[in-house]
């Protein structure tokens, strides 16, 4: 018997250096040098020089601690946009920025402080500044690291920071042209406070927590009544949650339009003889709490005043306190005042009204003649001079304190509030058991109070004065910078944000209506913090008048005295030198607030966008990307900024992104273990993986990240991966010379051509809704199903076996060719390691992938109706296939004699072609509706390995291997 020969060696495999194995982690930081020794980010400004631009201005990280998973994702979609619109060729810089000044970072200094039993009071101011700086700029660094490890793109060593002299500047620059359009007051209202940081906080640096809380019923008694004199002697009563606040207490409030009735109880000895005033809606509340109060069934029974007494009616009557008889404040007369916030929804109808702690309190009271009393420190304790309860008692507490307002025992145990108001016999009902919502400070965890003190604020509802916005005289950081808007500009800020949020697009568009609708009630905006570490209100105040001083030469001193040495240039050896000779210190009270850090970063679009130090950049930005707690933050902040000062929003287009939940849904919590560390992803799996986990899902609502969805990124990845390395073997030794028209291509090449002019479209419109979930997910689906599980699969013979000279062959791989050049532009914004490593392979000495540009895609027809009937009939068969091969009745689909029903097949296709197609034996057209599949008796050619009538016996050839091993062996 004669040998059969070993036709391997005629065979074409790809062949290729590109690892299967990708080894992201060891490969990247790698990659990640080679970019920065190239400066490829100005490579990219240069190759892009004087083209359309695209700003994505950055919202600032806060500098404390390392980057968690949402930074991850945060980080990764911008680089996203700002790659993708480079590709589209237009001019897309990037200059990241870091939040330095605040809390968090002040709190950090004290903590290591408190550890060493310093005191801060007792350092001098500057050099605790000084500490604080020296902690934002460690971790600026170290942030600025595990960034750049993410494959960020950008201007890394030029980055802007709040806490940098010049943005100091232009912080204050922004600051001063609020006071010289007078949107500046100072003024006493209710602030959300936090007695645990000390310090005022905005509704961005609160968070919402459920907590049980003491509620109580405490009766007012009625002393005037002039429309209804049989009140007289009977008691309002009022329902509140915070029983601390009733000290303070300095009127009433009841709805005008509400129903009141007048109960007493006839069987509980301790309310006998009283009669109490109550919304008729609510009787049954309040009588279910006095129920429980006594540990038995109240009996309360309507008195007739002659009917339902109309809450108008109430117009002029006046209470006193339940602490009236220790004189002085508290004997002063308590008003019954109409308010139109007073609902039956709960309580009792009528509500109490403390000045210091409530803003409708607040509201009301101020319209009235009554204002605050600042009897609440700081620290959240009354003062000492408060002659109620002196710090020296056991009742010194803080108000926050569930134990302060704790409902009286039997043992006379109860906090002082209650004990005090039972003592009065004021007290109705008391219980610890009151569920709710409740604000906390984000950065302590801790409750916070609502808290009157003096603050410096800008007005929503004020009319701007008309101005320029010219902001030349306080330029002094990069120039002046003209900006032409309607001088006659006199809406109030809320009208100027709100017309502005009308006209900016939003992504999702919900957020427009969030936003719209968080501007559209909130109050005037608080500047103040009363911290050290921060950009201060710089505001001489004429110590006569209370008027800020508005002096363009002053401003323009402060300013450069800023951008000279930093925050620490406004202190009081510097005041009468800043002032000039024009104005005495003596006349003169220098603030010592500083600003909101929210002011800060809305700031960033003026000290950075209109920076001379990048000259990049431009103003307003084409897109501003965050989370979507950032309508309450960073977007509203800056648009307030803008509207004030330039009379439009710093943005055209506004994207919002979900939070990342745990792979159960739920947030993610170190106590819980149950955290994804970015860091860690990038040590086991690479960077590339994050990258493709935070464009594959749909960011735009809460998503989320686990072990067993990393895996499966993994998989998906080396799918993708593979892909490129079989085009990269199979493209080996191709050039120009061997490419085909399309014309004179199959026409499958030509219909895998039309799909890629699909997929294109499809991304451009991706890109264009920034809708990376689609970008990402139409690529790995034409990546995988129309490339590798369809076209690859049929086209593999011809590649292997065809000889290079064969149209079908060069057609094939032309159109890999230009596969290639598309699939890697498209993939390097999403797999940016992974696209460099692949296109270096193919052109080691060629520029980075980065700087390429969007491919430009054949225009090519194609039946897709047709194909589309092929690839459904090519599944039917491959499913018919399956069931032989497990059963190991044949070991390959060449193997099979299929019939396929004539009424599935297309007009045009013939036997032959439709076995190149489903990569069978032979392939013949019958009758019926079914397919079916035997194994074929033909010999198989020992080169192809297909099935062929025309093969005598295995391990012969078929007739176009016998013609390319001739010519491969003539040629050798």
């Amino acid at each position: 018997m004669t040998e059969k020969r070993d036709y391997r060696d005629t065979v074409f495999l790809p062949k290729t250096d590109f690892p299967m194995k990708a080894g992201l982690p060891q490969k990247e930081p790698g990659i990640l040098a080679r970019w920065e020794e190239q400066d490829l980010y100005r490579q990219l400004r240069d190759s892009r020089a004087g083209r359309e631009k695209f700003i994505l201005h950055d919202g600032p990280p806060y500098a404390n601690g390392d980057i968690h998973i949402g930074h991850a994702l945060n980080k990764v979609l911008k680089d996203a946009v700002v790659r993708t619109q480079t590709l589209l060729g237009k001019d897309a810089p990037y200059v990241p920025g870091w939040d330095c000044h605040g809390l968090p970072i002040e709190w950090k200094i004290e903590e290591a402080y408190r550890k060493k039993k310093r005191n801060k009071d007792e350092v001098p101011a500057t050099e605790f500044r000084q500490e604080c700086r020296d902690y934002a700029a460690r971790w600026v660094d170290v942030q600025r690291e595990q960034f750049k490890r993410l494959g960020v793109s950008g201007d890394w060593d030029n980055p802007y920071l709040t806490m940098a002299p010049e943005a100091e500047a232009g912080i204050v620059a922004e600051l001063l042209k609020f006071a010289e359009t007078g949107q500046l007051y100072r003024g006493a209202k209710p602030v959300m406070w936090s007695p645990v940081e000390k310090t005022a906080l905005a509704e961005a640096e609160v968070e919402y927590e459920d907590i049980v809380s003491t509620q109580i019923d405490v009766a007012f008694e009625i002393v005037e009544c002039p429309n209804v004199p049989e009140l007289i002697g009977a008691h309002t009563v009022i329902w509140t949650t915070t029983p601390w606040t009733i000290p303070v207490n300095q009127a009433l409030a009841y709805g005008e339009s509400v129903l009141y009735g007048l109960v007493e109880a006839t069987n509980v000895e301790a309310l006998a003889g009283k009669r109490f005033l109550i919304a008729r809606q609510l009787v049954s509340e309040f009588n279910k709490r006095l129920d429980d109060q006594f540990g038995q069934t109240v009996l309360l029974k309507g008195i007739d005043v002659g009917g339902a007494i109309d809450g108008a009616l109430l117009r002029g009557t006046i209470c006193r306190h339940p602490m009236h008889h220790l004189g002085g404040f508290f004997a002063e007369p308590r008003p019954m005042l109409p308010g139109d916030f007073v609902t039956t929804e709960s309580g009792t109808g009528l509500v109490h009204m403390a000045p210091d702690h409530g803003e409708d309190d607040f509201d009301l009271c101020k319209a009235n003649g009554l204002g605050p009393k600042f009897v609440v420190d700081d620290d959240g304790r009354y003062r000492e001079d408060w002659l109620w309860l002196p710090r020296t008692d056991e009742r010194s507490g803080s108000v926050i304190n569930p134990k302060f307002n704790a409902p009286p025992n039997d043992e006379g145990t109860g906090g002082p509030i209650c004990e005090d108001l039972k003592a009065a016999g004021a007290l109705l009902s008391a219980s610890a058991d009151y569920q709710h919502s409740y604000p906390h400070s984000w950065r302590s965890k801790a409750k916070v109070i609502f808290r009157c003190t003096p603050q410096w604020f800008v007005p929503m509802d004020e009319p701007i004065s008309p101005f320029d916005f010219d902001v030349a005289h306080l330029g002094g950081i990069g120039g002046a910078v003209a900006l032409a808007v309607d001088a006659s500009h006199t809406r109030t800020l809320r009208e100027t944000a709100m017309a502005e949020i009308a006209q900016t697009r939003f992504v999702p568009p919900k957020g427009k209506n969030r936003i719209g609708s968080m501007v559209e009630g909130r109050p005037d905006w608080v500047l103040s913090r009363q911290r050290a570490w921060g950009v201060p209100i710089t505001l001489f105040v004429n110590r006569e008048t209370g008027e800020y001083l508005v002096d363009k030469a002053v401003n323009t001193r402060i300013v450069e005295a800023v951008k000279a040495g930093g925050v620490d240039a406004w202190c009081e050896e510097n005041a009468q030198a800043l002032l000039g000779n024009d104005y005495n210190l003596d006349d003169y009270e220098m603030i010592t607030d500083i600003l909101d850090v929210w002011f800060d970063s809305g700031s960033t679009h003026a000290f950075v966008l209109e920076s001379e130090r990048w000259p990049d950049l431009q103003s307003p930005a084409d897109l501003y990307l965050e989370g979507s707690d950032q309508h309450r933050g960073w977007f509203q902040s800056s648009l307030l900024e803008s509207c004030a000062t330039r009379g439009r929003a710093p943005y055209k287009q506004v994207l919002t992104h979900g939070f990342t939940m745990a792979a159960d849904g739920r947030k993610m919590s170190k106590s819980l273990g149950n955290t994804v560390d970015p860091l860690k992803v990038m040590e086991e799996y690479g960077a590339d993986i994050i990258r493709l986990w935070a464009l594959s899902v749909d960011f735009t609502e809460d998503h989320r990240i686990g072990p067993e969805i990393l895996k499966g990124v993994a998989d998906q990845y080396r799918k993708l991966r593979n892909t490129f390395r079989y085009m990269l073997g199979a493209l080996g030794g191709f050039t120009d010379a061997e490419k085909v028209d399309v014309a004179q291509m199959p026409e499958l090449e030509q219909y895998v051509l039309a799909l890629l002019g699909e997929l294109d479209g499809k991304l451009r419109q991706a890109v264009e809704d920034y809708d990376f979930n689609a970008y990402t997910r139409a690529l790995v689906d034409f990546m995988n199903e129309d490339l590798s599980a369809f076209f690859f699969d049929i086209r593999k013979d011809r590649l292997y076996c065809d000889a290079p000279d064969g149209l079908e062959r060069r057609a094939y791989r032309t159109v890999l060719d230009t596969l290639f050049h598309a699939l890697i532009r498209y993939a390097a914004p999403v797999l940016v390691f992974t696209a460099e490593e692949v296109w270096s392979t193919r052109y080691p000495d060629a520029d980075s992938v980065h700087l390429l540009e969007w491919p430009e895609i054949p225009s090519v027809d194609a039946d897709e109706a047709v194909w589309a009937a092929v690839r459904r009939l090519r599944e039917r068969v491959t499913e018919a296939i399956e069931p032989l091969r497990r059963e190991k009745t044949i070991r390959s689909g060449l193997e099979a004699e299929v019939v396929v029903p004539e009424n599935a097949v297309p007009a045009g296709f013939s036997s032959d072609d439709l076995a190149e197609l489903f990569i069978t034996g032979t392939v013949t057209v019958g009758q019926g509706d079914s397919v079916s599949v035997t194994k074929s008796s033909d010999a198989k050619c020992g080169r192809c390995w297909r099935l062929l009538p025309e093969v005598t016996e295995d391990g012969d050839l078929c007739g176009r291997c016998t013609d390319v091993v001739a010519r491969l062996d003539a040629a050798s």
